[in-house]
């Protein structure tokens, strides 16, 4: 599966490889069982720091997502676009790496 997007007249979308795609997937489902301990422990009326140190795995697993997610972005489209002059994916980049430090 080549690695690229395509943009009609409401959104863009990214076709990834096997090897990416099976990654993120595999980190989503981690973080999703994650979740769902979570509130099995809110159910089951666990402790809340014990509560709190599964919150901060699961906020770590969501960085880790993330910082995977945009380091392959960095290096598929974003270099793409600007090779073929799309200055403007750098100023996307930019309000998207805002979004995140916040």
């Amino acid at each position: 599966m080549a690695q690229e997007y395509t943009e009609d007249c409401c959104h863009k979308t990214k076709e990834r490889s096997e090897k990416e795609y099976k990654d993120l997937i595999n980190r989503l489902n981690r973080i999703e069982g994650q979740v769902r301990g979570i509130k099995g422990m809110v159910e089951r009326d666990v402790y809340c720091t014990d509560i709190l140190v599964q919150v901060a795995a699961v906020n770590a697993a969501l960085n880790s997502f993330n910082r995977v997610l945009l380091s392959n972005h960095i290096k598929t489209c974003v270099t793409r676009d600007i090779r073929e002059g799309k200055e403007e994916t750098v100023d996307e980049l930019v309000q998207t790496l805002q979004k995140l430090m916040k």
